[in-house]
């Protein structure tokens, strides 16, 4: 079983940069599609980008597009969400997540369906 692990989170001002990493434990993530996910208080769980298994494709929801960029490194078992310009909107809890089906990074609408493993998730808080 996946044992997906987040790190990378923290205080950033607005403006400012982070990028998450998720990486696994005991098993590849070269079949699996990957995704982010973030939940802020009070609000339901979003999906707000995935990565395909083998890198071709990658999905963003609309309140991220030009400012988050993911990407995967299969050597190393981990993606990574590279996140600048954040917003205090931005501020919440960051879950990766893998699935086995591509065919689920066609969109974010209803990503979460599709993915089976979960990380424990990390904190971004975008504050000055």
């Amino acid at each position: 079983q996946l044992q997906l692990v987040e790190s990378g989170g923290g205080l950033v001002q607005p403006g400012g940069s982070l990028r998450l990493s998720c990486t696994t434990s005991g098993y590849s993530l070269d079949y699996h599609v990957l995704g982010w996910f973030r939940q802020a208080p009070g609000k339901e769980r979003e999906g707000i980008s995935c990565i395909t298994s083998n890198g071709a494709r990658t999905n963003y929801v609309d309140s991220v597009k030009g400012r988050f960029t993911i990407s995967r490194d299969n050597a190393k078992n981990t993606v990574y969400l590279q996140m600048n310009s954040l917003r205090p909107e931005d501020t919440a809890v960051y879950y990766c997540a893998a699935g086995d089906s591509d065919y689920v990074c066609m969109s974010t609408d209803q990503l979460q369906y599709g993915m089976n493993q979960w990380g424990q998730g990390t904190q971004v808080t975008v504050s000055s």
